[in-house]
Formats: structure tokens, C-alpha cells, sequence
């Protein structure tokens, strides 16, 4: 007997990204270094989040890089948790298709927003940010 399924929401899953894509692996920044210089590069700020993007020189690492921070401004460790879980979602359903390689992320929570800010909205605005960086990047 099939266990039951819980009811499709129409949210694209891993199932529903193509093989070639979903094999692109995003990496996670985890070196301070890392962190600073991505915060001296390009950034755009959204009602959830900001976005911070850098591109690596070549021969520094492979692929897509992210990192997900948020001060005690935004919280407790509840809420600061909260959060990065929603940042790394949103990056885990959008980077290796929407991301370049040789490039590092880092997505900011913003206080009580982040953690409270409906799921949809937050990953509409990244895919916003996402383009409006990588056209500024040109």
C-alpha cells in the first residue's frame, strides 16, 4: 500500500527541475573572508532581504557559492534560524538555474520580515534581485 501523499501546491519541486539543472550544485560560504568581500560588491536591497553578489576570480573556487546571514536584529535564535531556513529555500529552488557560476551570493534577513513575509513574495523578489544584478553586471 502507497503511503499517502500530501496535496501538490503548485511550488516547483525537485522533481520538476530538469536533470542538466538540478545537477548544478550551489556551494555555501562559510570563510568570514568570503562573507566581507561579497559585502564590498554589488547589492540590492528587497523588502525580505538583500542580495549581495560578487564575481570570483578565476581559479578561486568553482560554481555557484551562497551564504546566508542574519544579525541578532533580526531576532532570537528562533527567529534568526527562521529565516536563513526561508534564504537557503528560495536559493536552493533558484540558483542552479537563475545563478552563474564563478559568483557568490549572500542573502541578509531583514528583521521580523524575512521570517513572517509570505513564501511567493519572497521568492519573486529574489528572482527580481537576481536579474536586476545580473544586468547590472554587463
Amino acid at each position: 500500500m502507497k503511503p499517502p501523499q500530501a496535496p501538490h501546491d503548485g511550488s516547483e519541486t525537485a522533481r520538476d527541475v530538469p536533470a542538466a539543472v538540478s545537477a548544478r550544485k550551489v556551494n555555501v560560504l562559510q570563510n568570514r573572508s568570503d562573507f566581507l568581500r561579497a559585502a564590498k560588491a554589488l547589492h540590492i536591497a528587497k523588502p525580505g532581504f538583500v542580495l549581495q553578489m560578487r564575481r570570483r576570480n578565476p581559479g578561486e573556487a568553482d560554481g555557484i557559492r551562497a551564504g546566508f546571514t542574519c544579525s541578532k536584529k533580526v531576532g532570537n535564535a528562533v527567529a534568526r534560524n527562521r529565516a536563513k531556513r526561508r534564504l537557503r529555500e528560495i536559493a536552493r529552488l533558484s540558483l542552479p538555474q537563475n545563478g552563474r557560476d564563478d559568483t557568490d551570493y549572500v542573502l541578509i534577513g531583514r528583521r521580523e520580515v524575512t521570517a513572517s513575509m509570505s513564501f511567493d513574495r519572497l521568492q519573486v523578489d529574489f528572482d527580481a534581485a537576481l536579474d536586476a544584478l545580473h544586468r547590472r553586471l554587463k
